[in-house]
């Protein structure tokens, strides 16, 4: 071994495109928010990281907000929490500002394709290829979503976005649907 191994964030941390990245943060903030009051406190944190098997100390969660969270307040608005996302994109992760040359636009589609990628096999449990209706309802069921509590309602989310009408939504009807998302963002 020998080597240092340069610390690379995972590619689901790496939206480069503003509209996918605002969309994402809502969703993450909005999932986080489980009593839906428009802030997220430390323990709605640690609730929703915990739900997603993720284990979070809550004093260093606690320690990690405190200086985002706006006076007044006992947890992040949203506004905060973008804050803090951005300071973790550039202090943790290394972030730079894109420039607008040919090979930049071109790595960012090429980033966009992967992390479209890496957000449909979270949903692609078994790995084929699909997301089916079971498949959606377990993690909406994960993420605490009341949209998960039937297979009816799952379905007709599945519906909505299946193409060829197979029951089933591939990764070309899932970049589809998250990019009609963001035009109607």
């Amino acid at each position: 071994m020998g080597q240092e191994k340069k610390m690379t964030q995972p590619s689901s941390f790496r939206l480069r495109s503003p509209s996918l990245n605002s969309i994402r943060l809502r969703k993450i903030f909005d999932m986080f928010d489980k009593n839906g009051d428009d802030i997220i406190t430390v323990k709605e944190i640690s609730q929703a990281m915990n739900l997603l098997g993720l284990e979070a100390d809550t004093a260093e969660l606690e320690n990690l907000t405190k200086s985002y969270i706006s006076p007044g307040n006992e947890g992040l608005a949203f506004e905060d929490f973008l804050k803090l996302h951005e300071s973790l994109g550039e202090e943790y992760f290394g972030f730079m500002e894109a420039t607008n040359d040919e090979e930049e636009e071109e790595k960012m589609k090429e980033q966009e394709e992967s992390d479209l990628w890496e957000a449909f096999k979270v949903f692609d449990e078994n790995g084929d290829g699909y997301i089916s209706a079971r498949e959606l309802q377990v993690v909406l069921g994960k993420l605490g979503l009341s949209e998960g509590d039937e297979i009816e309602s799952v379905q007709k989310m599945i519906g909505s976005v299946d193409i060829n009408h197979d029951g089933r939504v591939d990764f070309s009807e899932f970049k589809n649907m998250m990019r009609s998302a963001i035009v109607k963002k």
